[in-house]
């Protein structure tokens, strides 16, 4: 509880955060070369650390003690966070605590995740999977739809650098609490602490290539994370098509995080009386069957309740899948399985936000949801034909 309660405040920082460098770009005077690309810089400052450091971080992860990583990582964003009202306006400078806050976030996240089997038994992995993974994605929501408001309010009531010095103290509480976490690691040899990345890098890769359940549990946990980043851009035209204004896109984003939450919390309680059921496989289905009916709705109502079936699939894939990578991931290759899978799922979720909104534009909104219920389902289809006859032993 108390690695989530820090896992909570640390992730949903992360998203205010990003909410509130687009904020920022008002008072920052860019270089000529960016004057028409601020957001873009800063959306690549912002992820380029995942594509570049993701798996370098998981190496680091595997050797150095995960509970003081975490709590150094957290303290470290915080005081770069702080450094921002206190160094001069330049956008350059904003760039680069962009891109160093992110970096940093790069150990915590496969820190994090290495953890969690090492606090919670093996039969309890998948209500503690099922708390990590809506959380995690809970957070990609409600720290989007937050943000801006929370902001605005802490601004109004404590003026101009008040919000930097909001989101550094969200850190700073995430590290505070890491102090409380109570955690037996194994201990790491002196030999162990030596890094070779290139020849660390390609073992991680054999792992996985051999490893066919730690491999596919990682590309369906990819197409769930690309379909969520797709919608988060869909949502404005999807709420306008059901009768709600643009501007109350929420709604669709809360309806799934709602049913993310239920479909969760069922398999958090009884996810044993589910054991030999093909969950992730139903997921998909649902997914698919969502996405090809929401462009043809026009209730609200409807809407509401298919963005709450979107998030009650996305839980039957999420949850299981994770908690398959904890169980049949060895202790000593944790940190580098978890630094690939936020590397992956950084670009995932990077690719559809960049390209959603230009294929609508070009072929409709109809045809891109059609689109992507197909894919959904033939890649939900295919990923079970490959990972069904292991998954049963492990969830």
């Amino acid at each position: 509880m108390v690695l989530w309660f820090g896992q909570v405040l640390s992730q949903i920082a992360d998203k205010v955060f990003f909410v509130l460098l687009i904020s920022l770009l008002e008072s920052y005077q860019p270089p000529q070369m960016f004057a028409n690309s601020m957001r873009s810089a800063l959306m690549i400052a912002f992820t380029l650390p995942a594509i570049l450091f993701g798996s370098a971080a998981g190496i680091v992860v595997d050797r150095l003690p995960k509970k003081p990583m975490m709590i150094a990582a957290d303290l470290i964003r915080a005081a770069l966070m702080l450094s921002i009202p206190l160094l001069p306006k330049q956008f350059i400078i904003l760039l680069v605590i962009t891109f160093l806050i992110s970096s940093v976030t790069q150990l915590f996240a496969p820190a994090e995740q290495s953890v969690i089997p090492l606090l919670v038994k093996r039969e309890n992995l998948m209500s503690a999977n099922a708390l990590f993974t809506t959380t995690m994605m809970g957070s990609l929501i409600v720290g989007f739809l937050i943000g801006e408001p929370v902001l605005s309010l802490v601004k109004t009531w404590s003026g101009e650098s008040s919000q930097e010095f909001f989101v550094a103290w969200l850190y700073v509480i995430a590290a505070i609490s890491g102090f409380f976490i109570k955690i037996k690691e194994p201990k790491i040899s002196k030999n162990t602490l030596a890094i070779h990345p290139w020849k660390d890098f390609k073992q991680g890769l054999r792992y996985l290539w051999k490893n066919r359940l730690v491999r596919n549990a990682m590309v369906q946990l990819t197409i769930l994370y690309s379909v969520f980043a797709a919608l988060t851009v869909l949502a404005f035209d999807l709420a306008e098509r059901i009768g709600f204004k643009s501007t109350q896109f929420g709604f669709l984003l809360g309806a799934a995080a709602i049913g993310l939450v239920f479909g969760a919390g069922i398999l958090g309680h009884w996810g044993d009386r589910f054991h030999h059921k093909p969950l992730p496989l139903i997921g998909f289905l649902s997914m698919a069957f969502v996405l090809a009916i929401f462009t043809f709705t026009k209730h609200k109502w409807l809407g509401l309740g298919l963005s709450a079936l979107l998030g009650l699939g996305a839980s039957l894939i999420g949850v299981p899948m994770q908690t398959a990578i904890h169980t049949s991931t060895q202790e000593s290759m944790r940190g580098k399985v978890f630094g690939f899978q936020n590397n992956v799922v950084n670009i995932a979720l990077s690719v559809p936000l960049a390209i959603a909104g230009p294929l609508t534009d070009a072929i409709g909104l109809r045809v891109v949801l059609i689109a992507m219920s197909i894919l959904v389902g033939v890649a939900g289809v295919w990923a079970w034909q490959n990972t069904r006859s292991v998954l049963q032993d492990v969830i």
